[in-house]
């Protein structure tokens, strides 16, 4: 996934959101249920995040992770591969890309990075496959535009962490006082402390900015694909009864601050 500068900041400064941001720390609720496609798993799910109203605004209002880049959204740094297989799937899909579709063809796109990992490519400040404003072809990335040109999920095309973003799925065996093991896979918001220490140096995260929360659909709903992916198809089904609970509530507990009113 992306990274940014590990820099530490006191307390004070990491909990000073920027521009039209809330605050990391507010009440959450949460719902956890064993996975119906696999016994050996629980999922634990934040309903706050899964059925507020946030959508991607890129090239609508997105400020950027770094100023003065706004068009970049959050590919400025390029993306990390989650293993070899992610890189694979790429390749295949970028070698489709035409002059045509892609501002940088005919470019090396992969790159290690300073940690040793591998990423693709930056080029001219950001992902060298995010076509700028002013390409013919249109700008934004060329992977997720091929996806829609042919009918396709940008899941299929993209690398993991830009598909996924912004969900974050973590895993934590848990032990039980039965001498049991269980995984229990998380679902969650991935705000800025998803990125590390250098998270509270972005510019902009859009998760928690009231700009970025005006959807007519609940994230549970615009992101079937990605959770279902993530999920599984009987785990995803059981996750939408549960926000489909929650949303049926006269108060919900725990809305989402950024969301613009009390969901209905």
């Amino acid at each position: 996934m992306a990274k940014t500068a590990n820099t530490k900041k006191s307390k004070k400064q990491q909990h000073d959101p920027p521009s039209d941001e809330t605050g990391l720390d507010f009440p959450r609720a949460w719902v956890e249920f064993p996975d119906p496609g696999d016994d050996e798993q629980v999922f634990r799910c934040d309903l706050t995040w899964l059925t507020s109203r946030w959508t991607c605004i890129f090239g609508q209002g997105c400020q950027g992770i770094e100023a003065g880049r706004a068009s970049d959204g959050c590919c400025t740094l390029g993306a990390h591969f989650s293993d070899d297989d992610d890189e694979k799937r790429v390749a295949v899909h970028a070698e489709r890309l035409t002059p045509e579709t892609w501002q940088f063809h005919g470019l090396e796109w992969a790159e290690v990075n300073e940690e040793g990992e591998r990423q693709t490519r930056r080029h001219e400040g950001a992902c060298v496959f995010l076509n700028r404003p002013g390409f013919a072809g249109g700008a934004g990335c060329a992977l997720h535009t091929l996806a829609l040109r042919e009918g396709l999920e940008p899941l299929e095309t993209k690398p993991d962490v830009c598909w996924q973003l912004p969900i974050r799925r973590t895993y934590d065996w848990i032990d039980r006082p039965d001498d049991t093991r269980v995984l229990q896979v998380s679902i969650s918001e991935y705000d800025r402390r998803g990125w590390g220490p250098g998270g509270h140096d972005l510019h902009w995260w859009c998760t928690s900015a009231t700009s970025a929360h005006g959807a007519g659909d609940p994230v549970y709903v615009s992101y079937r694909a990605e959770l279902t992916e993530l999920m599984g198809a009987p785990g995803y089904g059981a996750l939408v009864e549960l926000c489909e609970q929650r949303l049926a509530a006269l108060l919900p507990l725990a809305p989402h601050p950024a969301d613009p009113s009390p969901l209905p």
